[in-house]
């Protein structure tokens, strides 16, 4: 499939058939973590797989899913065969920039963002598109910060694995109530001018062919 097939078809998935998938095919789509960027090459991505149907049933409880069907949803993460749990660990970053090759006057460099948050997002990307090519469809969820801890210890996960997102993978079922509750479906798409800039802030990029618009 052409990398431009996958974008047009990548969206968040709100609705799910409960057909489980072949082990194989999960692992080709979480080994991709193995490409995904770091800065140093420091590799502090953590993944947990999720096909247990009570996990899966708790991760939704904790996620507000009740809440969600309450307010005109469908079911959908307790219903997506594969849940995927995307941590990263930061200490993987100051372990690799504390080596000599990465001192900056003997020192570990300044950090001006959090880089194990901007990689797990490159990673979740990465099994997103993935999936997608295996003629899958991808959904991200995630927890507030006091159900955190009860999601890390429901998966045994290590205190030093920080929680970033949860990705369901699975076949799409038809969902009526979608144009009700997605955002990409009540939002305009912003224009990409007023989201690219060209060579300064203060100097907007304009479009230069109907593919930009």
């Amino acid at each position: 499939m052409e990398l431009a097939d996958i974008l047009g078809r990548r969206r968040m998935t709100r609705s799910y058939l409960p057909d489980p998938i072949p082990r194989e095919v999960i692992e080709r789509i979480v080994s991709t973590v193995r490409r995904a960027p770091s800065g140093g090459f420091s590799q502090g991505h953590r993944l947990v797989v999720v096909t247990e149907a009570d996990t899966r049933r708790e991760l939704a409880r904790l996620a507000g899913e009740e809440e969600y069907v309450a307010a005109g949803g469908q079911a959908w993460i307790s219903t997506a065969p594969v849940h995927v749990f995307v941590g990263t660990r930061e200490e993987s970053y100051h372990e690799r920039y504390r080596r000599p090759d990465k001192l900056r006057d003997g020192e570990e460099i300044g950090w001006p963002a959090p880089y194990w948050y901007v990689d797990a997002g490159a990673a979740f990307m990465l099994l997103q598109l993935a999936a997608i090519d295996a003629g899958l469809a991808t959904g991200v969820y995630g927890v507030l910060p006091e159900q955190v801890p009860e999601v890390e210890t429901l998966l045994g996960v290590p205190d030093d694995v920080h929680f970033v997102c949860l990705v369901t993978i699975g076949h799409p079922a038809p969902d009526p109530r979608e144009t009700a509750v997605v955002s990409r479906l009540t939002q305009r798409r912003l224009p990409v001018a007023e989201l690219v800039r060209w060579e300064r802030w203060d100097e907007p990029g304009q479009p230069t062919s109907q593919a930009q618009r």
